[in-house]
């Protein structure tokens, strides 16, 4: 069955909440292991079947047209029924965790459901049932926000995605005025994203103090699942950025400062354009690209042939920008079909290669991991999953002349000094959102002036002004994981750098290196974070010396990189 053939049906709620009770209480008076066990799994099909499937649909079809009625409206709907699910998870939940069996369902499904689902319980009071449907109504009234841009410029009117290539241009002229554009028109939502925001600040603190806790940050963790290390860790993790990465991302800056004929530090609208003669583009239209991915992922291994060859029979994925299509992307799971779903906004720069590496490699894990008992396991929490998309990445490297053609000597430069330059970036976002949870009473200008503190710190390369909105201090606005779902986004920064352990990897051996990713991705979600690492042979990226050893490496390889030739 292709996507465009699920025929969806409104998930029944009522039956759906009974089905919860029935199961919980049939978890409570099972008699022995097998009952339970019974239990344990019917439960996962029954979320599966309904929130994991009719719901993820639905979601999918509101997303590639913000605008259809129908969809928009079964959204709503959920947004406001799934939160009145929560007393009976979590019901579910005390029971799982009291159960007189819960060491032999370890031993059968590992102990990651069960280390969940004790940050589950501690997540979630009857209390903030209102709260988390007014959470869903701000989230999704930002998605359209965000999805409703219209932006006159060059004589048509672009969304965000589609002005994107002209904010990429070599012409100085319209490259800045493209990024005025942008800027402008965000300006004028520039209040309404300050109201949603503050709100769900606000109400997100609220939700804190309900579980007990002194702020939202501990709650957002938890609901984060942050199983294996602490808000202390990452603020390790945050120092070494500070001391290793950050003179690197500088450097790099520099030289493409000078190279460009910039002034330094830069301007917004000058800081993502790498060469002269224009930043790597991919060769031929979406679908020329679909197929060159259809090449690279046959040559790969035998796995990712048949990931992919799935993925393109089955039409699951949409990759094509157009109005009123909801901004960024993601991969999610359509769980009566065990099968992943790509969604993406293609827009002719080096970012549609990367989707179908990206989206493709997150799922590529889900598809290896399809079978799952319980489905939760499919994938780990968000920073492992952000490992299996960074890296395979860097596995289409070799292919770069495939997907680039002339650019590929450009592409394989600025992919490593990208992936420097955004951690910095990543760990800024962060720590932004640290500090907005730790001062909830603070007034959207002062959270403002915040980032344009941390932009201090953190990237060091660019300068306020010239550029409204961004040039403002505004810019962490348009981070749309800073609204929807708090603290995730460090998830990217420590997965980027296993990944660069993965490039290293990849220069020396690339056999070798996929081998070690497979292990890894077949783990599945059956570890923690840092337990998946260790056991695939892989560093922590909270060693002392892991953001030490990849900035010497990423350091010599640009520094000695031939760029003779490209303008």
């Amino acid at each position: 069955m292709t996507f465009s053939q699920i025929a969806y049906k409104r998930v029944d709620m009522d039956a759906l909440k009974d089905g919860i009770r029935a199961l919980t209480q049939k978890l409570q008076d099972a008699k022995d292991f097998a009952e339970a066990k019974e239990a344990f799994i019917a439960m996962d099909e029954l979320e599966g079947s309904t929130v994991g499937t009719m719901r993820t649909v639905a979601q999918i079809r509101r997303d590639i047209n913000t605008q259809d009625p129908f969809y928009d409206a079964e959204m709503a709907f959920y947004n406001k029924e799934m939160p009145e699910l929560e007393p009976l998870r979590k019901a579910w939940t005390d029971s799982l965790l009291a159960s007189p069996f819960r060491k032999e369902l370890e031993e059968t499904f590992g102990n990651v459901p069960f280390i969940n689902a004790e940050l589950d319980a501690k997540s979630f009071v009857p209390e903030i049932v209102e709260d988390l449907q007014r959470e869903n109504e701000l989230v999704s009234e930002y998605t359209k926000l965000i999805a409703s841009a219209q932006i006159p410029f060059d004589g048509q009117v672009l969304t965000l995605s589609q002005i994107t290539p002209y904010k990429l241009s070599t012409d100085d002229e319209l490259r800045r005025a493209a990024w005025q554009a942008d800027g402008a028109w965000f300006n004028t939502k520039s209040g309404e994203l300050d109201r949603i925001y503050d709100e769900l600040v606000k109400l997100r603190h609220g939700m804190g103090k309900k579980l007990g806790y002194d702020s939202y940050t501990p709650l957002g963790y938890n609901r984060m699942t942050r199983n294996c290390y602490t808000e202390a860790d990452v603020e390790k993790f945050r120092m070494g950025v500070q001391k290793y990465l950050v003179p690197l991302a500088k450097q790099i800056c520099m030289e493409q400062a000078e190279r460009m004929g910039f002034e330094f530090p830069m301007s917004f609208a000058d800081k993502d354009l790498t060469f002269r003669s224009g930043n790597p583009k991919p060769v031929g239209t979406p679908e020329e690209i679909l197929e060159h991915g259809t090449q690279f992922y046959s040559e790969l291994s035998p796995e990712t042939k048949a990931f992919w060859d799935h993925m393109r029979s089955a039409g699951m994925m949409d990759v094509e920008s157009k109005p009123g299509k909801s901004s960024g992307g993601y991969c999610t799971n359509i769980y009566n079909l065990k099968s992943p779903f790509i969604f993406a906004n293609f827009n002719g720069t080096a970012h549609d290669v990367e989707v179908i590496t990206h989206e493709a490699g997150h799922a590529f894990a889900s598809y290896v991991n399809r079978n799952r008992v319980p489905s939760s396991v499919m994938w780990p929490s968000l920073e492992g999953c952000e490992v299996h998309s960074m890296s395979m990445e860097f596995f289409a490297e070799p292919w770069s002349e495939l997907f680039f053609g002339a650019d590929a000597r450009k592409f394989r430069y600025t992919h490593l000094a990208d992936a420097i330059v955004f951690i910095p970036y990543g760990t800024m976002v962060d720590h932004f959102q640290h500090i907005v949870y730790e001062y909830p009473e603070f007034t959207p200008e002062e959270r403002h002036q915040v980032w344009r503190e941390l932009l201090g710190v953190y990237m060091p390369w660019v300068r306020l002004g010239d550029v409204p909105f961004v040039g403002e201090g505004k810019g962490w606005q348009r981070q749309s994981h800073i609204y929807k779902r708090p603290f995730y986004y460090i998830d990217y920064c420590l997965a980027q750098t296993v990944s660069l352990d993965f490039w290293a990897r990849i220069q020396e051996d690339p056999k070798a290196a996929f081998d070690t990713y497979m292990k890894y991705t077949e783990l599945g979600g059956t570890m923690t974070f840092t337990d998946l690492l260790r056991e695939a042979g892989l560093k922590s990226p909270f060693d002392p010396d892991c953001l030490q050893n990849i900035a010497v490496k990423a350091k010599e390889f640009l520094e000695n990189y031939d760029l003779t030739g490209i303008e």
